[in-house]
C-alpha cells in the first residue's frame, strides 16, 4: 500500500480518503499542483474518462508524471459524446446508466481498501464529468477534491490578457447556449468566456458580433500545450474546426489607475 501522504486541508491521511478528484490543470503537466501529483503517483487506481478506442485526456495529461500503468488504470468508456445533443433526452436517458456503472466500479475498489483517483483536465468542479461521479459516491466514502489551474485562467495568461479589472463582471457561457441566449447573456457582462466551442464556434461568432464584443474577442487553443494558439477571433478563418481545448476569452475594460 501507498504510504500515508497528509491532507494540507484536513490532516486526514490518505489511508482515510479512498476516493480523488484529481484536478490536473489545463494541458501542460507543469502546471500541476503539487498535491496533484503525490496523489497520483500513490493512488491504487488511476480511472479516467475517454471514448472508445482513445485515450482520455486527463490521462494524457498525466503521462509526464506516471506513463502507462495498464494495472493501475480503470478506463471509463463513454456511451456517446457528441453523437446526440446534450438537451435530446436520448443523452441523458444514454449517460446515467453509464454514471450509474462508473460509480459501481469505483465503489467496489474503494470498498476492496484500494485508494481510487479520478483524473479530471481542469479542475474537478467546473464542467467535468466527474462531478456526476462524486454526486453519487460522496455520502458514501471519505472524498477530497484536490483543485487546479482551469483552462479559462490559463487561457487568459498565456494570451497576456487580464479578464478583469476594477468591478468588472465576469460571466462564463457555454456555447451549447442557443444563439439568442448567448447573445443576451453576453451582452450584459463586462467580460466574458465561452466555453464548450466545438461545432458552436459560428454561432458564437455571431452572438459575439450582435453583443458588440467580437472585436474583443481572443480564441485561445490547448493553453499551455506544445500546439497552443491564440489568435484575435477576428482574424480566426471561417472554417477553423474548434477542438475540445478550445475557448473564447473577452477581456474586460474596467477601472484602471
Amino acid at each position: 500500500m501507498p504510504s500515508p501522504i497528509p491532507s494540507s486541508e484536513t490532516g486526514m491521511t490518505q489511508t482515510a480518503i479512498r476516493f480523488f478528484g484529481l484536478g490536473l490543470g489545463p494541458g501542460n503537466p507543469d502546471y500541476m499542483t503539487v498535491r496533484a501529483r503525490k496523489v497520483l503517483e500513490t493512488a491504487d487506481r488511476l480511472a479516467h474518462f475517454c471514448k472508445r478506442g482513445k485515450r482520455g485526456n486527463a490521462r494524457t495529461i498525466a503521462d509526464a508524471i506516471v506513463g502507462a500503468e495498464p494495472e493501475r488504470e480503470i478506463a471509463l468508456v463513454y456511451p456517446v459524446t457528441t453523437e446526440i445533443p446534450a438537451d435530446h433526452p436520448d443523452y441523458a436517458a444514454t449517460l446515467r446508466p453509464f454514471y450509474e456503472s462508473a460509480a459501481a466500479q469505483l465503489l467496489a475498489e474503494i470498498e476492496a481498501g484500494r485508494m481510487v483517483a479520478l483524473l479530471c483536465e481542469g479542475d474537478p468542479f467546473f464542467y467535468g464529468s466527474f462531478m456526476h461521479l462524486w454526486w453519487r459516491l460522496k455520502d458514501k466514502v471519505p472524498t477530497e477534491i484536490v483543485p487546479a489551474v482551469s483552462g479559462m485562467s490559463a487561457a487568459w495568461t498565456r494570451a497576456g490578457a487580464p479578464i478583469t479589472w476594477g468591478d468588472d463582471v465576469l460571466t462564463v457561457v457555454p456555447g451549447t447556449l442557443s444563439e439568442a441566449e448567448l447573445t443576451r447573456r453576453l451582452s450584459g457582462t463586462d467580460a466574458a468566456v465561452v466555453m464548450k466551442l466545438g461545432r458552436n464556434l459560428p454561432k458564437v461568432r455571431r452572438a459575439l458580433a450582435c453583443a458588440g464584443l467580437l472585436e474583443r474577442a481572443i480564441y485561445v487553443e490547448r493553453a499551455t500545450m506544445a500546439e497552443e494558439q491564440i489568435i484575435p477571433l477576428p482574424d480566426l478563418p471561417e472554417t477553423t474546426e474548434a477542438p475540445y481545448f478550445s475557448l473564447i476569452i473577452v477581456p474586460g475594460q474596467g477601472r484602471r489607475v
